[in-house]
């Protein structure tokens, strides 16, 4: 072939694409430009809209097994957050004995809602949004999508400007002068030129891994477990090596004592539990990839000891530090930021690569796929998981200013940590509903109607409401407390302190006693029902979710004979 061909191919296959590119762009010039295909296997009523994201989970796309958990798990811990963790709880005057007993503890509580909540996924094949129908009845579960929604778009902000710390790191250690950059931007700007380049550098680095479907992800937990955890034992060793020792950490004592300490101890395993209620609520969202349910279970063996193992590292490595640097240092990024010289920039890239790395995977398993979530279930006809990760990512990135919320005053960071005081009266009762109450019996195929049985009351089951109130109301008073320490709200605030022990059992155990004396009976069903048979012309016509609708009896499961009804 000659030159003049191949240019004339590249040319034609160029003007091509650019043709499809201009037609794509002129059709989203209108509303209807946007509109998703109608997935023609789903469960939706007719005329409402739905797409493969919100709909059954496919076969062809649950890909995971018990070790993708596991590497999910590595990912998830390993973050800069869970470094500090132990952090916090020292420095409020407990030892490190005390801290590794609240890790422990409150690592293994939060083990409860992640492994009630996750068989709901990997039983029935359906995201966090469409299960708590279930619980809540079919709009009253869209309040808590807004509210798991807005959590997870918080912690995407502040996920994300960490990770911009740590790429700091991975530029000073090539170019040092990096940190000498003149800042251009106004002080109410609230961030300097130096930190919006690292910024944007993050953010664009993140913004492809984000799109990555979560069935295809498999890959990028291993490689984030590889990277950070060789980095972190790494981190741990050289500075003990250095300091000759681990430090002075392990002789503290404990500056509370008598019961102001025992609340202490109380508050910081709750404190731990509900900064992991956003996974135990919306822990469907990933467990609906599982091949076979028994992966779930194994997450109660794997939780609680990465989660420790990273605090853990965190207690040394600061102990090293103090020797060191003659202060303790909590935060990794901040460590590497006290080495220079050619071997101390070598290794600050390395620990600001992996924990680029690991806010990344944070975001990823945590924040994106979960918020995409409820994006698509709540506007299925516009949204799938891509645009939802897009949407996610812009306004938790840039519209959110996050580096004015980790800038801003602490009461606003005590606010969004009480945002836990919500999700755990929310993985109580989607829990309580699936064991207890339904037997783990649910009708499929009526999660995704209007009018199906989970209707309820006009689409409100006033037993969830009922219960969502007894258990965030208590709270309230200490959460404003904490909020604001000047505001007076007697000893009603210790409940906060046990904010998750208190809303967890409470909403468990009263959804149950409301559902045994007032039971709705029309939402109780024998057996689950994967598909449903529907009459056309005197021919039975059979749906499973997963493929076009077909005639004749397909392979024997539980299968609901009419669309369901009120």
């Amino acid at each position: 072939m000659t030159f003049a061909s191949v240019t004339a191919l590249t040319t034609s296959s160029m003007r091509r694409r650019g043709e499809r590119i201009k037609k794509h762009i002129e059709q989203k010039k209108s509303p209807s430009g946007w509109v998703l295909p109608r997935q023609t296997t789903t469960f939706a009523d007719e005329g409402s809209w739905s797409n493969i994201d919100s709909d059954v989970t496919p076969i062809e796309r649950r890909t995971w097994s018990t070790w993708t958990v596991l590497g999910f798990w590595f990912s998830d811990a390993l973050n800069a957050q869970g470094w500090e963790c132990a952090a916090s709880i020292i420095a409020i005057g407990l030892t490190w004995r005390e801290a590794l007993y609240c890790l422990i503890i409150g690592y293994s509580m939060v083990i409860i809602p992640l492994v009630l909540n996750g068989a709901i996924g990997a039983h029935l094949h359906v995201n966090f949004a469409v299960a708590s129908r279930s619980s809540f009845g079919f709009y009253l579960s869209r309040g808590a999508v807004v509210i798991r929604m807005i959590t997870a778009l918080f912690w995407h902000a502040i996920q994300t400007y960490t990770g911009s710390t740590a790429m700091t790191q991975i530029i000073r250690a090539i170019w040092p002068s990096y940190l000498n950059i003149p800042n251009s931007l106004p002080a109410s700007a609230g961030i300097t030129s130096q930190q919006m380049c690292s910024h944007v550098l993050f953010w664009s680095l993140q913004f492809p891994l984000l799109l990555i479907p979560p069935h295809k992800l498999r890959w990028f937990f291993a490689f984030k477990t590889v990277v950070v955890l060789i980095t972190s034992i790494a981190t741990v060793i050289a500075l003990c090596v250095q300091a000759g020792g681990a430090g002075e950490i392990w002789a503290q004592q404990a500056t509370v004592s008598g019961s102001a300490k025992n609340w202490l101890i109380l508050r910081s395993m709750s404190s731990i539990t509900g900064s992991w209620l956003t996974m135990g609520t919306n822990i469907p969202d990933f467990t609906r990839y599982l091949k076979r349910s028994n992966g779930v279970y194994w997450q109660a063996l794997f939780m609680p000891f990465l989660a420790s193992l990273i605090g853990i590292f965190g207690i040394i490595a600061a102990s090293a530090g103090k020797v060191l640097y003659g202060s303790y240092i909590w935060d990794p990024v901040q460590l590497a930021a006290q080495w220079d010289g050619p071997s101390g920039r070598c290794g600050a890239f390395f620990v600001g690569l992996s924990w680029v790395v690991a806010q990344i995977g944070t975001n990823i398993s945590a924040n994106v796929i979960s918020c995409s979530n409820d994006m698509t279930t709540l506007w299925p006809k516009y949204i799938n998981l891509r645009r939802g990760a897009i949407i996610t990512t812009i306004i938790g990135g840039w519209v959110m200013v996050p580096w004015k919320i980790i800038s801003s005053a602490a009461s606003l960071l005590t606010f969004m940590a009480s945002l836990a005081v919500f999700l755990a009266p929310i993985c109580a009762i989607m829990a309580a509903d699936y064991w207890i109450v339904k037997r783990q019996h649910i009708d499929i195929p009526s999660l995704f109607r209007h009018r199906g049985i989970y209707r309820y009351n006009g689409g409100f089951n006033w037993r969830a409401a009922v219960v969502f109130l007894i258990s965030v109301a208590p709270n309230l008073p200490g959460m404003a407390h904490a909020v604001t320490p000047s505001l007076s709200v007697g000893t009603i605030d210790r409940i906060y302190d046990i904010s998750f022990m208190w809303g967890f059992t409470s909403a468990f155990f009263v959804y149950c006693a409301l559902n045994y004396f007032w039971p709705a009976t029309a939402t109780l069903v024998k057996c689950t029902i994967y598909e449903e048979m529907t009459m056309v012309n005197g021919v039975p016509v059979y749906n499973d979710g997963l493929a076009t609708p077909s005639e004749g009896k397909p392979e024997a499961k539980f299968i609901s004979p009419v669309v369901s009804s009120v």
